[in-house]
C-alpha cells in the first residue's frame, strides 16, 4: 500500500465564487419573501417583481456552480487540468470514457456556519454542494422561475395576489434550504418550510370549505408522516454520532457522516433498519405514496401554478430526495446490496399501479395528472429500492419538466378554453382546434411521460424498468411495464376527452355558473351504484347532456381551485369570446418546458452509450452518470474528517488498478473478492482500515435492443387499446360499452371501489379519524375530568385542608399559644412583683440590707464548710 499512497496524491480541486456562496440561492428567495410582505401592495407588480427577481437570481447562481461543478470533476479526472466551460465538461467526460477507468471521489464543497450550539453539540447551516444538490438546486430554480413567469397573468387580479407570491417564493426558497442541508437539522428545517407554505397555497382561495378542507387534509397526512423524520433523525443520531466524533470528528446529525457510518460496517443491522423505516414513512408521506397517496390529488385544490410547482420539482419530490440523499442509510438497512426485496421497492411497485388505475375515472384534468405524478413517483421510489440510484435522479430531472408543462398545459386549458373549469366530461373536447399551441406542448409531454422514443420519459423512466430487470426483480420487472401501458392508456383517455370529439360546455360557449359546492358535495364521502350508472348512461348520451352528470361524488363537481371566476379575480378572463389560445406569459413557459420535455432525456442516453442502438457513443454521453452520481471510492479518513476540496484515489479493495504503478491487491487486510465477483467495494465489502465511503458501488444495467423493443411495443399497446376505447366508447357509443356498469355487477364493483379511491379515504374518515375525533377524544375527555382533574382537584381539597389543619392547631393553638403564655406569663409575674415597686426609698434599703445580710450568711457557711 505504501506505493498507492505515494502515487494517488490529494488533489487539490478548485471551487469556485458560485459553489462556496451557493448558500445565496435559498436565501434569496427567503429575503424576497420578507420585502414582499413588507412592501409588496406599494409595488407596481404587486409584490411579483420580487419573487421574479429572487428566482432568476437563484436560477444565476445555481447555473454558475453547476458550471463550476462540471470543471471541479474534470479536473479530478484529468489530473488537475481543469476544463472550461459547459461545452469543455461534455470534452472531459468524453476523455474520461476513453482514458482510464479508475476516477476519483470528489469530495462536495461545503460552506457552514454554526447556528447555534448546546453542551458542546454544534449544528451548522449553509451549503453541500455535490453533484446531486447542484442537480436539484438548478432544477427547482428553473422550474420556480418558469411558473412565475406563468402566474403574473395566471393570477392577475387575486385578491391575495400578492400574499400568493410571498408563499410561493418561500416555498421554492424552503426546497432549496433542504436540498443543499449539510446535516439533518438543516434538511428538516426546509422540509417544514414546504410543509406550511403548501398548506397556505392549497387552501389559497380558503373562502371555499373543499379547499380549506384539502389544506388541512395534505398539512396533517404529511405532518404523520414527519414524525418518522424526526425518530428516523434522532435513531441516526444516536446511532452515529460517536463514531463520526471519534473518526471525522463532527456529530450524528451531519450528513456526510451518516453515509460514511452507514457504510462503515461499524453500524448496528438493527439500528439501519429501524431508522430506514422511520426515514421511509416521511418519504411516503411527502411524496405522496401508498398508503399515504390520498393528500396529493386533493392539493388540486390550489391554484394551478401550485400544483405544476408541488407536483414536478418541490414538495412531493422532497421525499424521493431524502432517499437518494441518504441512500447508504437505506442500502444498509434494506440489504439492497444482496438483492433483498425492500420496503422501499414494494411501496413504489404498488403505488405505480394504484395510482394509475385511479387516473382512468377521473373527470378533472389536474386530478389525472396528479394521480400520474404519484405513479411516477413510485417508478422513482422502485428504482432506489433495487439500487437503481442514477435512473431515480435522473427520473426525477426529466419528470419535472414534462410534468410542469402538463400542469400548465392543463391552466392554460382552464384559463382560455373551459372558463376556469378543469371537468374534461362537462367543459372540454375538440380544443385542439382553438389552442394548437397548449396542444402541440401537451401531446410533446404526454409522449414524454409514456416513454416514447427520443422523448425524455424514454430515457430516464426504461432505464428504471431496465436496471429492475437486471437487478434480479423480474415481477417488478413486468410490474414497471404494465404501468408504462397504463400511463399511456389513462393519457389517452385525458387527451381525447380534452382536445378531440365535439366541444362541451365552456368549450361550446355554455359557461356555468361557478356555485362551487364543495361544502356540500364534499360530505358525499362514497360514490353511489346509482350515481355511477346515471353517469355511464349519460355518457353515451348526446355530448352536451353531459354537463350535468359530470359533475357527482367525490368529484366536488370538479370546479374547484382556479374556478374561482369573479370569486377570486378573473385571472386574465376572456369574457364571452369563446376558447381561445392563451397569452405568451402562459405560453412562453409551456414552450420552454415542451421543448426539454423533448431533449432533456439526452443528458444521459445510456442507450446510445453502448450498442443497444448501434451509435456506440461512449459513456462520455451519459452527463447525469459523470457529473451527478457520487463515485463509490473509499476516501482517507486524513482527507475525509475536514480537508474540503481535496480528494484522493484509494485502491478499490482485492483489485489491481495498475501494477504498473506499484499498486497490489490488499491480501492481507482480507479484502480480497471472491472469484467472479465484480461488485466488491464501497456498501458491497468493509472499507479498509483507515477509509471511509460515502456511497455505495450500485450497478448500472446495459441495455439492449430486446428490452427496448418491449418497453416501446408494451407502449404502443397501450396507445392502440385507449385510442380503439375512446372512440368506440365516446365518439360511436358502442351499445356494449356504454351502460357497461348497469349490466355487469363485476364492472359496476371495480368501477365504484375505483372511483371511492379504494375507500382509503373512507377507512380514514370513518375508522381513524373516526377514532380520533370520537372515541379516543372521549376517552381522553374522560381521563381529563376523572383523572387529571380529580387528581388536581384532590391536591386542592388535601391542600385546603392541609391549611385548615395548621391554622387551627398549629398556628392558633400552638404558635399563638406559645405567644400568649409567654405573655400571660410575664403579665402575672409583673402583678406579682407590682407591691415591692412601692416607691419607698426607707423600704428599698430594708431590703438591701436583708439580701446583703443573708448573702453574707451564706459565704460564711460556705467557708466554714
Amino acid at each position: 500500500m505504501l506505493a498507492a499512497e505515494e502515487t494517488y496524491k490529494s488533489l487539490e480541486l478548485s471551487s469556485g465564487w458560485f459553489m462556496e456562496n451557493a448558500w445565496l440561492i435559498a436565501l434569496i428567495p427567503a429575503v424576497a419573501f420578507v420585502l414582499i410582505i413588507a412592501f409588496g401592495k406599494k409595488m407596481p407588480f404587486k409584490g411579483a417583481e420580487f419573487g421574479l427577481a429572487s428566482i432568476g437570481a437563484s436560477l444565476v447562481i445555481a447555473t454558475g456552480a453547476g458550471i463550476q461543478w462540471m470543471q471541479r470533476t474534470d479536473s479530478a479526472d484529468h489530473g488537475g487540468e481543469a476544463a472550461q466551460g459547459m461545452a469543455s465538461g461534455v470534452r472531459g467526460a468524453l476523455r474520461a470514457a476513453e482514458g482510464a477507468e479508475a476516477k476519483p471521489f470528489i469530495d462536495p464543497v461545503v460552506s457552514q456556519w454554526v447556528w447555534w450550539q448546546n453542551s458542546g453539540l454544534e449544528f451548522g447551516i449553509g451549503s453541500h454542494i455535490d453533484g446531486l444538490s447542484i442537480l436539484l438546486l438548478w432544477l427547482v430554480a428553473f422550474i420556480s422561475f418558469l411558473v412565475q413567469i406563468f402566474s403574473l397573468d395566471y393570477v392577475r387580479g387575486d385578491r391575495r395576489y400578492t400574499h400568493f407570491f410571498a408563499a410561493l417564493t418561500l416555498f421554492s426558497s424552503g426546497m432549496l434550504v433542504m436540498v443543499m442541508a449539510s446535516n439533518m437539522v438543516q434538511l428538516i428545517l426546509g422540509w417544514e418550510i414546504m410543509g406550511l407554505c403548501s398548506f397556505m397555497l392549497i387552501g389559497h382561495w380558503w373562502e371555499d370549505s373543499y379547499n380549506s378542507h384539502s389544506a388541512l387534509k395534505a398539512f396533517f397526512t404529511v405532518r404523520v408522516g414527519d414524525v418518522g423524520l424526526l425518530i428516523g433523525t434522532a435513531i441516526l443520531f444516536f446511532g452515529s454520532n460517536q463514531w463520526a466524533v471519534d473518526n471525522l470528528g463532527t456529530n450524528g446529525f451531519d450528513i456526510r457522516a451518516i453515509q460514511a457510518w452507514a457504510l462503515s460496517g461499524d453500524g448496528s443491522s438493527w439500528t439501519l433498519l429501524m431508522a430506514s423505516v422511520a426515514l421511509f414513512i416521511a418519504a411516503i408521506g411527502k411524496s405522496g405514496q401508498f398508503p399515504f397517496h390520498t393528500w396529493l390529488p386533493d392539493a388540486m385544490a390550489g391554484p394551478t401554478p401550485v400544483s405544476s410547482l408541488l407536483h414536478s420539482s418541490t414538495m412531493v419530490v422532497a421525499g424521493v430526495f431524502l432517499v437518494a440523499r441518504i441512500y447508504p442509510v437505506f442500502w444498509e438497512g434494506f440489504n439492497i446490496a444482496n438483492g433483498g426485496l425492500s420496503f422501499i421497492a414494494i411501496i413504489g411497485g404498488i403505488t405505480i399501479i394504484i395510482a394509475a388505475l385511479l387516473a382512468f375515472v377521473q373527470d378533472d384534468i389536474k386530478k389525472v395528472l396528479a394521480y400520474s405524478t404519484v405513479s411516477q413517483l413510485g417508478y422513482m421510489m422502485l428504482g432506489l429500492g433495487t439500487g437503481a440510484w442514477l435512473p431515480a435522479v435522473f427520473h426525477v430531472f426529466t419528470h419535472a419538466f414534462f410534468k410542469c408543462c402538463l400542469f400548465l398545459a392543463a391552466g392554460s386549458i382552464s384559463h382560455s378554453g373551459s372558463h376556469h373549469s378543469f371537468d374534461m366530461k362537462k367543459d372540454m373536447g375538440g380544443l385542439r382546434k382553438f389552442m394548437p399551441i397548449t396542444f402541440g406542448a401537451w401531446c410533446v409531454s404526454t409522449l414524454a411521460l409514456t416513454g416514447v422514443i427520443p422523448f425524455a420519459g424514454f430515457w430516464s423512466k426504461d432505464e428504471i424498468i431496465d436496471n429492475v430487470g437486471d437487478a434480479g426483480y423480474t415481477f417488478l420487472f413486468w410490474v414497471g411495464l404494465f404501468g408504462a401501458a397504463l400511463t399511456a392508456m389513462y393519457m389517452t383517455r385525458a387527451t381525447y376527452l380534452t382536445f378531440f370529439g365535439d366541444p362541451r360546455g365552456a368549450a361550446a360557449g355554455i359557461h356555468h355558473d361557478a356555485d362551487h359546492g364543495y361544502a356540500t358535495e364534499h360530505r358525499e364521502t362514497l360514490v353511489t351504484a346509482a350515481t355511477i350508472d346515471r353517469e355511464l348512461v349519460t355518457v353515451g348520451a348526446a355530448p352536451k347532456s353531459l354537463g350535468a352528470a359530470a359533475a357527482h361524488g367525490d368529484d366536488h363537481g370538479d370546479d374547484h381551485g382556479d374556478d374561482h371566476g369573479d370569486d377570486h379575480g378573473d385571472h386574465g378572463d376572456h369574457g364571452d369570446h369563446g376558447p381561445h389560445e392563451s397569452g405568451k406569459l402562459i405560453l412562453i413557459p409551456i414552450v420552454i418546458l415542451a421543448v426539454l420535455a423533448l431533449t432533456s432525456g439526452f443528458a444521459n442516453p445510456t442507450p446510445l452509450a453502448g450498442d443497444a442502438l448501434g451509435l456506440n457513443l461512449g459513456e462520455g454521453v451519459e452527463l447525469i452518470k459523470e457529473y451527478v452520481e457520487p463515485r463509490a471510492e473509499a476516501v482517507s479518513l486524513d482527507i475525509a474528517a475536514g480537508h474540503a476540496g481535496e480528494s484522493v484515489q484509494l485502491l478499490e479493495p482485492g483489485f489491481v488498478p495498475n501494477e504498473a504503478a506499484g499498486f497490489v491487491p490488499n491480501e492481507a487486510a482480507g479484502f480480497v473478492p471472491a472469484a467472479g465477483d465484480k461488485k466488491a467495494g464501497c456498501g458491497r465489502s468493509t472499507p479498509e482500515v483507515g477509509t471511509v465511503c460515502y456511497f455505495p458501488a450500485v450497478s448500472h444495467a446495459v441495455p439492449t435492443l430486446s428490452k427496448i423493443l418491449l418497453s416501446l411495443g408494451v407502449v404502443a399497446i397501450g396507445y392502440a387499446a385507449a385510442i380503439g376505447f375512446c372512440i368506440a366508447f365516446y365518439k360511436n357509443k358502442h351499445p356494449k360499452l356504454v351502460g357497461l356498469t348497469e349490466r355487469s355487477r363485476i364492472a359496476r364493483g371495480g368501477y365504484l371501489f375505483l372511483k371511492n379511491k379504494y375507500y382509503l379515504d373512507a377507512l380514514y374518515q370513518n375508522v381513524f379519524v373516526y377514532f380520533v375525533s370520537r372515541p379516543l377524544a372521549k376517552a381522553t375527555y374522560w381521563f381529563n375530568q376523572n383523572v387529571l382533574d380529580a387528581a388536581v382537584d384532590g391536591v386542592g381539597a388535601g391542600g385546603k385542608r392541609a391549611g385548615e389543619f395548621v391554622y387551627k392547631n398549629i398556628d392558633q393553638k400552638l404558635v399563638d399559644g406559645a405567644v400568649n403564655a409567654s405573655g400571660t406569663i410575664a403579665s402575672e409575674t409583673g402583678h406579682g412583683l407590682q407591691p415591692i415597686q412601692s416607691g419607698r426609698v426607707n423600704h428599698y434599703a430594708s431590703l438591701l440590707f436583708g439580701a446583703a445580710a443573708v448573702g453574707a450568711i451564706v459565704l460564711v457557711i460556705l467557708n466554714v464548710s
